[in-house]
């Protein structure tokens, strides 16, 4: 049994839940986000909770079971609240800055590496060595803050490129005299 997926999912105060079938959507402050359950898991309301049971004992369909709910609870806390990712920037010369919607990365390059920002994410500099990427869908923020930092991932030996704020770089020793 999951123990995830046993627990209903309430609704916060300020987001209006609506269940369609297999389709669950949330509305909020921050605007409204869809998510289509499979078909294995059955999704209803009950008491103002939004509750996910498998429709079998299958290995698949009570894995779907607990992934189901967590998707949902992701979706009323992004209409809510929203999600954020922080990056940070180290190395001499690594900067970052706006260039209006896209984000200009100078990361030891002969070129500045220039990103698209998708639509609905919302990215940040509030200094030259730190970025802020938030949005209310939790999976595109983390793609976003993913790709920015796949322009150059830190490196073992002095700890250059791009981190999650708070990611402990594991540090090699250099050459030995």
């Amino acid at each position: 049994m999951s123990r995830i997926g046993k627990k209903p999912v309430p609704v916060p105060a300020g987001v209006t839940a609506s269940v369609d079938g297999q389709t669950v959507t949330a509305k909020g402050t921050k605007g409204e986000l869809k998510f289509v359950v499979s078909e294995e898991v059955s999704v209803k309301m009950e008491d103002g909770a939004v509750c996910v049971t498998p429709l079998t004992q299958s290995k698949d369909a009570r894995s779907k079971w607990g992934m189901a709910r967590s998707m949902i609870e992701n979706i009323f806390i992004g209409v809510k609240d929203g999600f954020e990712k922080k990056l940070e920037i180290s190395g001499v010369g690594y900067r970052a800055a706006m260039q209006g919607k896209n984000i200009q990365l100078s990361l030891g390059f002969s070129h500045e590496v220039i990103y698209d920002v998708p639509a609905g994410i919302t990215v940040t500099t509030p200094k030259p060595t730190e970025i802020v990427v938030s949005g209310i869908d939790k999976q595109v923020v983390g793609q976003v803050a993913a790709e920015i930092r796949e322009y150059r991932s830190p490196e073992p030996y002095k700890g250059k490129g791009v981190k999650y704020a708070g990611e402990v770089i594991v540090r090699k020793a250099g050459k030995k005299k």
